[in-house]
């Protein structure tokens, strides 16, 4: 028995929606439509960015990265949810768990950045229009992009090096469709100590983004309360509505989360993993059809493709 409680777990096991596993199948469907079209909104953004070198300005290649990272959320979760829902197959080797941890929690740290950036964007577009384009160059654009991957990158790089050092045994059932390094973390018959600081540590960075953003939008109402004009108030804050949305579906599932974890005696495990799964849907599904909607030039291009496509 001593030894059957110290053999260490091969394989961990993750979950769909517990009670309803039978109709897996028909989850499916509705999750892989969102899937869809994110992947192929986010693909529309970037390339229509690209294409067009009208849109060629810092703005635009903010919202390039955030593409990125937004499908980069999506297929890092894709694999492992699609299995479970289509197939039921919930086995996932501790390997292949660690990276897809490690992809996960680096394209939200990326995120997270990103959506830091471009509130310091809109920052300098309304309070120093003029300066705007010089301060904000193509090359500084480039560099602060190549920041934030190296960034995303050495924060994340621990987490699946120290779960390797750590011990699994007896317990291998997860708490989602996907590896996550607080779920996966818990399993460990060895001492965490060090994963439960370093965690904490990371969870600190995304929290100071979001503060960081708040204190920018603090700025800009400051800015935009000075306007004497009500109409050029009214276009000031227009051009954040795009960002405000965007920051909210993606930090209200992550506060709402903790606030449950903290707070929530009784928490409902079906309440939980369906907040889960909204942070990997929602965020790459909303932006590219906010963004299209909300930014005229990118809609104009858009429309302007599938003019000449149809027409051809």
């Amino acid at each position: 028995m001593s030894d059957l409680n110290n053999s260490e777990v091969k394989l961990f096991l993750l979950i769909g929606i517990p009670g309803l596993e039978h109709v897996h199948i028909w989850f499916s469907i509705p999750i892989y439509l969102m899937y869809l079209i994110a992947i192929m909104g986010n693909c529309t953004i970037l390339f229509i960015i690209k294409a067009e070198p009208s849109l060629h300005e810092p703005m635009y290649y903010f919202l390039a990265m955030l593409a990125v990272s937004d499908m980069g959320l999506s297929l890092s979760s894709l694999p492992t949810m699609m299995r479970i829902f289509l197939f039921n197959a919930m086995r996932i080797s501790p390997n292949a768990c660690f990276a897809q941890e490690f992809f996960i929690h680096g394209f939200t740290v990326m995120e997270s950045s990103v959506l830091l950036i471009i509130s310091l964007d809109r920052v300098l577009a309304i309070r120093n229009p003029l300066r705007y384009s010089s301060i904000l160059t193509s090359n500084r654009v480039a560099k602060m992009g190549l920041i934030l991957a190296i960034r995303s990158i050495l924060l994340v790089l621990p987490f699946p090096i120290t779960l390797r050092r750590l011990k699994y045994c007896q317990k291998n059932l997860l708490s989602h469709s996907y590896c996550l390094h607080q779920d996966t973390m818990r399993l460990a018959c060895s001492d965490n100590k060090i994963n439960v600081i370093y965690g904490f540590f990371i969870a600190l960075c995304t929290m100071l983004d979001l503060a960081l953003i708040l204190l920018s939008y603090v700025l800009i109402l400051k800015t935009v309360l000075s306007i004497a004009s009500l109409a050029e108030r009214f276009k000031a804050l227009n051009t954040c509505v795009s960002h405000i949305c965007a920051v909210l579906t993606f930090y209200v599932p992550i506060i709402t989360l903790a606030a449950m974890h903290r707070f929530a005696k009784d928490k409902s495990p079906f309440a939980v993993i369906l907040i889960a799964d909204m942070f990997f849907l929602v965020p790459p599904l909303m932006n590219p059809i906010v963004y299209c909607v909300k930014t005229r030039q990118i809609w104009d291009k858009i429309l302007g493709k599938l003019l000449n496509i149809c027409g051809k």
